[in-house]
């Protein structure tokens, strides 16, 4: 298949209403409000590269769909080939398992490496799906909430070194979602001593790790000296990087053989689904081909991330935005405003009119936040700016500080 290596317009408008879309069609309902606009769940409103999208309608006009092979070896080594490339991380092929998703190979992970009641550390304001992936089977949640200073997240490993003693496993995000950190080498080195002196099994959420900005780096967690390769697990997909979510395909790396016949067992013996045949299709042309539309798609983000602080600063008085190192997401610090939770979401969803994920939802250190996803196109994201504006210009005297 000819390939071009074309980069789209990303400032054109695609239309998403009424395509089954989730972000889109629900968006009413779930924030209770006719005509809100959809900034909350984390899909962007991009068409995926041309290439993907070749690759599906020839893979669409053979006209079979039957059950995926076992046989996956272009898709692993399209994985490997994208690691190094990309991230400077040697992955040998017979460490990968596909899953249908990074939120059900967690779950996985959970049920397959550790026990009922045993302690699992997650580090909020968080994904909120890692409060169900350990306490959906019994296993005890323990939080090891960032320190936030000066606008800026950072570990707290004092805190992680005490809980560390007697948990059984670390759900890391990295890059994070919602706070929009890149974590640095000497952070997650940190991280990795702790795990490593306890024994702790560390699974590392890299599903954003392709969308960093510059100057910033990811540093794959499976790429640290100071881990075994049998203390870390990695999670990471196209969905995020190339709009993919709907299609269901993504990668867990593990590097020890007995942590992965253990979750490759773990999968047949629940029936987990590993993943659909078009996702495996849009996985591999993503990572072969789809590196200028990527390279282009980030200076387009990064171009709306400073859009969005610097009309925050302007235009908003009360929130305060910090610059993100990576994601498509923006943590907008609302406590100044001085609102009730129940006052805040009325501020967005019924007067606004924005559908943004509460921050309240990451756990007890997001209340008083609010997630906006700016993976869209520019002339959706001022229309989102600009309801927000109005809606604080409109707030009564009194209600202003």
């Amino acid at each position: 298949m000819h390939q071009i290596a074309t980069v789209p317009d990303f400032n054109q408008i695609i239309e998403r209403r009424n395509s089954g879309s989730g972000k889109w069609d629900d968006a009413d309902a779930l924030f209770g409000a006719e005509g809100v606009l959809p900034m909350w769940v984390a899909d962007m409103d991009f068409l995926s590269p041309k290439p993907v999208l070749e690759a599906l309608r020839q893979r669409v006009d053979h006209g079979v769909f039957g059950y995926p092979g076992s046989q996956r070896g272009p898709v692993l080594e399209a994985v490997t080939s994208w690691l190094q490339r990309r991230h400077g991380w040697a992955v040998e092929p017979q460490w990968l398992a596909t899953t249908s998703g990074v939120v059900s190979g967690i779950h996985l992970a959970v049920r397959t490496f550790t026990d009922p009641g045993d302690e699992v550390i997650i580090q909020p304001p968080v994904y909120h799906p890692f409060f169900d992936c350990v306490r959906n089977h019994n296993r005890k949640l323990v939080e090891n909430p960032l320190i936030v200073e000066h606008g800026r997240y950072r570990f707290d490993l004092e805190d992680l070194e005490k809980k560390a003693r007697t948990a059984r496993l670390l759900i890391l995000c990295s890059p994070h979602n919602p706070v929009g950190r890149v974590w640095t080498r000497e952070e997650l080195e940190s991280v990795a001593a702790i795990a490593q002196r306890h024994g702790v099994l560390v699974i590392s959420d890299e599903i954003h790790g392709d969308l960093i900005f510059n100057p910033h780096r990811l540093v794959p967690f499976g790429t640290l000296a100071n881990i075994r390769p049998e203390n870390v697990i990695t999670f990471l997909a196209p969905s995020k990087t190339f709009n993919l979510a709907g299609l269901a395909a993504s990668i867990a790396v593990i590097p020890d053989p007995d942590l992965r016949q253990r979750f490759v067992d773990n999968q047949r013996i629940l029936g987990v689904g590993k993943s659909n045949l078009l996702g495996l299709v849009a996985l591999e042309a993503a990572y072969r081909h789809g590196e200028p539309w990527l390279e282009g798609l980030l200076d387009y983000l990064d171009g709306n991330a400073r859009h969005l602080v610097e009309f925050a600063r302007q235009e908003w008085p009360g929130i305060s935005v910090d610059l993100p190192e990576g994601t498509y997401l923006a943590w907008l610090d609302c406590r100044q405003l001085g609102l009730t939770e129940e006052e805040l979401h009325s501020l967005f969803f019924q007067q606004a009119r924005v559908a943004l994920n509460r921050g309240a939802q990451f756990g007890d250190g997001g209340r008083g936040h609010m997630r906006l996803n700016f993976g869209t196109p520019r002339q959706i994201l001022d229309q989102g700016l600009e309801r927000i504006a109005r809606a604080l210009k409109e707030r009564p005297a009194e209600g202003r500080g």
